[in-house]
């Protein structure tokens, strides 16, 4: 088993910054990597972000890149996703989740790839 608790987020204005944090804790030594997803009212949850432990490989949804950051501390017990220049579309509850088994950048993006899942954090970007 393994437990995601997300925190950090919280309401700032068009054009502000929030870092969101993950920790992970339970059976960490054997996940491959952690993704961070978003699902806004009425919407799907849709992709954010990944990290691939192995080589350090990141991937970005297009809404996203040049904005956001994926990043971890060392041990991997807590991932991060800086949020820069923050708009009104981005506006969601934010989930972090990490997969049990390999993880690759074709697949980083789908929900199914994903063993365990936070509660979600809300942030909510004003114009």
């Amino acid at each position: 088993q393994v437990q995601l608790v997300e925190s950090g987020g919280g309401l700032v204005q068009a054009g502000g910054s929030l870092r969101l944090s993950c920790a992970a804790s339970g059976r960490t030594f054997n996940n491959y990597g952690m993704g961070w997803f978003r699902q806004a009212p009425g919407k799907e949850r849709e992709f954010v972000a990944a990290l691939i432990w192995r080589g350090g490989s990141t991937s970005y949804a297009d809404s996203v890149k040049g904005r956001f950051t994926i990043s971890s501390d060392n041990a991997k017990y807590i991932v991060y996703l800086q949020m820069n220049s923050l708009k009104p579309e981005d506006t969601a509850v934010y989930y972090c989740a990490t997969a049990l088994n390999p993880l690759y950048l074709s697949i980083v993006a789908a929900k199914g790839a994903y063993d365990y899942w936070g509660q979600g954090t809300q942030v909510t970007v004003s114009s």
